[in-house]
């Protein structure tokens, strides 16, 4: 990394039903993000949180006259719309962002932000996120964030949400076990890459990661990477959003953020940490561990 680090705190829950992970921000600071990439020599500055609306503030977005329900769906675009901007303005600074969730819905506002060009994105999470308000059984918009970002169902016409400069083909999302049933039906109608815990299971975690890498970015100009903490398993990174068990162990997590700084050959443009819940957390391990997986994908190794 030979870009002064910017981090972007994003303390929103809005997008779950859990509270909790509005603190993952600070959870992640108290567990020596700075200190950590420090120790690389990155330059890193921290630029603060977003404000992000109560949720006292808000409504369903069933209110707006979409079919089916996507809740705190305006607070969603007017906190993404934000994150955009930020990100936007970092990097024509040409500074590096390193985004901290917060739920899985500021997905869409990083992704807007780094994708000026064709842009690959590396997706790691339990979920697909790829539900829309017609078919998603909570209403919850971090389980649509994928979507949203393609365009599918409503958001197709909802620029704050659709970047038209990241094509399913795109997108490859790692690590995935937990689908809804309409969910899994429009994945395998797509051409998004997807990799189970199957997979994994079967052809090494360093198979699937490279093969993922190369597919997004065969014929993209960048790289931009989320990371949900909840694509480790619960015993590794307990407190989570939306914890899923079968996940990918401590050295497996480690090993794909490593390949992320090796592997790609194009810039990367992003880097985001999200779902960290320090309410079911246990000594600020999963924040901690954050931090470590972050030092990896921007260079951190054994040797």
């Amino acid at each position: 990394m030979d870009r002064t680090v910017e981090i972007i705190g994003v303390p929103m829950d809005l997008g779950a039903d859990r509270r909790g992970v509005d603190m993952g921000p600070s959870a992640i600071r108290y567990g020596g993000l700075s200190a950590q990439l420090e120790t690389l020599s990155i330059p890193c500055r921290d630029s603060g949180d977003l404000a992000v609306p109560g949720p006292e503030e808000g409504e369903s977005a069933s209110d707006e006259g979409i079919q089916g329900e996507a809740k705190y769906l305006d607070e969603t675009r007017i906190v993404c719309e934000r994150l955009t901007e930020r990100v936007e303005t970092v990097r024509e600074a040409g500074r590096f962002p390193l985004v901290l969730g917060g739920d899985h819905s500021i997905g869409i506002g990083t992704a807007s932000g780094v994708a000026d060009r064709s842009t690959g994105v590396l997706w790691f999470d339990a979920h697909a996120d790829f539900n829309t308000p017609e078919t998603t059984p909570s209403g919850n918009v971090h389980g649509m964030a994928v979507s949203a970002i393609l365009g599918n169902g409503i958001f197709a016409d909802r620029e704050w949400a659709h970047v038209p400069n990241i094509a399913a083909s795109n997108v490859a999302l790692v690590g995935l076990r937990s689908l809804d049933p309409a969910e899994k039906e429009l994945l395998m109608r797509s051409d998004v890459n997807t990799y189970t815990m199957t997979d994994i299971d079967e052809r090494g975690i360093t198979s699937v990661v490279r093969e993922a890498i190369e597919a997004v970015t065969a014929d993209t100009e960048q790289l931009s990477v989320s990371l949900d903490l909840d694509f480790l398993d619960p015993n590794e990174a307990p407190g989570v959003g939306t914890p899923v068990r079968g996940g990918v162990s401590y050295r497996e997590a480690h090993a794909a953020m490593e390949l992320v700084h090796t592997e790609t050959k194009t810039e990367l443009a992003g880097l985001e940490l999200v779902e960290v819940n320090p309410i079911l957390d246990e000594s600020n391990k999963t924040a901690a561990l954050a931090c470590e997986l972050a030092a990896s994908a921007l260079g951190e190794t054994i040797l």
